[in-house]
């Protein structure tokens, strides 16, 4: 009698396959909602820049759009496993496409892309607030309150663990925002189809249900065999020069066009430079510094994994060693492997003076004891956070302790034309640190006026000669680019500190002016 009474206990305690199923399917559901609120905050980042206030406000949103939904919650009183699988189905169409949605608006109508890129935040977000309370309240019926809460906040927060750790280092890498979307969109109509059979009995009009996640799972998986094509038509359509190379990495957008022009680079949708005119720049950014020091030896290149500057590097016969820090491999792999690129750069990769090093700059600075006779500082423009740190008196305070008693730091920075505060705020903070600077600017057609420093310990003097085969830089045309016109001269400007980060809101206020 007692091993009866213990084994109808035990199988009291056990879990139904039902309700084991439902707290899977939390934990598919938290996985799901993460990667959409994640994804519309990588894409809004791509697309408007200044990727804490983007990811900050649509965090924002979708949780106060989560509220929402579970307020509504309360009104859905009968047939929950109906109301559940019709939300699944929603989310799946919406959330999955989500990402899609947002690519081809940007290239079609990109004025419209940031009321479409909040609306699908608040319909995702409603959606997803909705899912857990039903899913809780149907569990309610076998398993008591005190239980039910904390298994699935259990398998909600796991959900979420798997996804924040996947998203940045597999899912967009591997399959980029598009597929990332669609095919956890398919792993909520999954969820929807595991309702269907769960719940086969419950369910009214069982017919149209199932002809709703036969449909929602087979335009989800068309959707995803073709994301290559959705892909390349926004992005064609918003480059416009054909692409020839495309690819996510876990830190950025790396698109490469080739058109009327040449090959042009992009990083997240920003030009980096055009094969037409980007010697103009690079011979600007490389050899004032280089030429000027006389004897460069030992030379650090931060940023530029194009290889663009380590090749006007390489025309310096003296320089024994170079070591180049970029933060994402794929730009030094691409730059190194594909065969037009290499011969863009000269094959300047697979120099045996050179050393690449895959790493955040900042942390390189202070992990290094190496000193060098020039420094080469070839970084995008501050459009966010985690670009304006490299921009921050705590950056050149690095900066300084690495360069040699005689060396020059060669800084790009941005139009003193079009962000004059910006551009004089980088030469304030270059002299926070210590450094003495001498601003200077050349015209490049990709980008127009365009700004650099030069920062050291020691005065500035032009360099006597420099080397041969440039096709812009010479010894009389080198003055100029010092003089700086009256609309372009210094103005007042804050010390861009880590703490505070104002270049990164200067610089968006005054390029938004011209591209608003």
């Amino acid at each position: 009698m007692a091993h009866e009474l213990l084994a109808m206990t035990v199988a009291q305690q056990a879990p139904r396959p039902v309700e084991v199923a439902l707290l899977a399917s939390v934990f598919v559901v938290a996985a799901c909602g993460l990667v959409y609120e994640l994804a519309a905050g990588a894409l809004a980042s791509y697309v408007l820049g200044d990727s804490v206030l983007q990811f900050s406000t649509v965090i924002g949103t979708y949780l106060f759009a989560m509220g929402v939904g579970s307020w509504l919650s309360r009104f859905f009183e009968r047939q929950l496993p109906a109301h559940f699988l019709r939300i699944e189905l929603l989310v799946a169409l919406v959330g999955g496409a989500m990402p899609a949605l947002l690519f081809m608006a940007n290239a079609y109508v990109p004025t419209a892309f940031r009321a479409l890129l909040y609306g699908l935040v608040v319909v995702v977000g409603i959606l997803v607030g909705l899912e857990i309370p039903l899913v809780m309240r149907i569990l309610k019926r076998n398993i008591a309150l005190k239980e039910l809460v904390s298994q699935v906040l259990t398998f909600d927060y796991l959900g979420a663990l798997a996804v924040s750790v996947a998203f940045p280092l597999v899912l967009v890498p591997q399959l980029g925002l598009v597929r990332t979307g669609l095919l956890f969109g398919l792993m909520n109509a999954a969820v929807a189809l595991w309702a269907l059979w769960l719940f086969r009995h419950e369910l009214r009009r069982l017919r149209a249900h199932v002809a709703a996640c036969v449909a929602t799972f087979g335009a989800l998986c068309a959707a995803f065999a073709g994301a290559h094509h959705i892909t390349t038509l926004a992005e064609d359509r918003f480059y416009q020069d054909a692409i020839v190379f495309a690819a996510t990495s876990p830190y950025q957008r790396i698109v490469v066009t080739q058109g009327r022009g040449g090959h042009r680079l992009f990083l997240n949708g920003n030009l980096q430079f055009s094969e037409r005119d980007e010697y103009r720049y690079h011979e600007a950014l490389v050899h004032p510094a280089m030429a000027a020091h006389g004897a460069p030896r030992n030379v650090a290149v931060l940023g530029g994994g194009d290889g663009m500057a380590v090749r006007e590097v390489l025309r310096h016969p003296g320089v024994e060693s170079i070591t180049l820090v970029e933060l994402d491999p794929n730009m030094t792999r691409l730059f190194s492997t594909h065969e037009t690129l290499v011969r863009l750069n000269d094959d300047a990769l697979a120099s045996p003076k050179l050393k690449i090093v895959n790493a955040d700059a900042f942390q390189w600075l202070q992990q290094t004891h190496d000193m060098f006779d020039v420094i080469i500082v070839d970084f995008p423009d501050p459009t966010n956070f985690s670009i304006g740190k490299l921009y921050t008196s705590s950056f050149y305070a690095l900066l300084e302790q690495r360069l040699a008693a005689s060396g020059y730091a060669a800084v790009q920075t941005t139009s003193p034309l079009v962000a004059r505060e910006s551009y004089w705020t980088v030469v304030t903070t270059l002299e926070s640190a210590g450094l003495k600077t001498t601003p200077y600017h050349a015209h490049v057609p990709s980008f127009g006026e365009w700004g650099f420093v030069i920062a050291s310990r020691r005065p500035y003097r032009l360099p006597t000669e420099l080397p041969q085969g440039l096709k812009f830089l010479t010894i009389a045309g080198l003055a100029p680019l010092f003089d700086f016109p009256r609309d372009m001269a210094r103005v007042p400007a804050q010390v861009n500190r880590l703490s505070n980060q104002v270049l990164v809101t200067t610089y968006e206020r005054e390029w938004g002016q011209i591209h608003p």
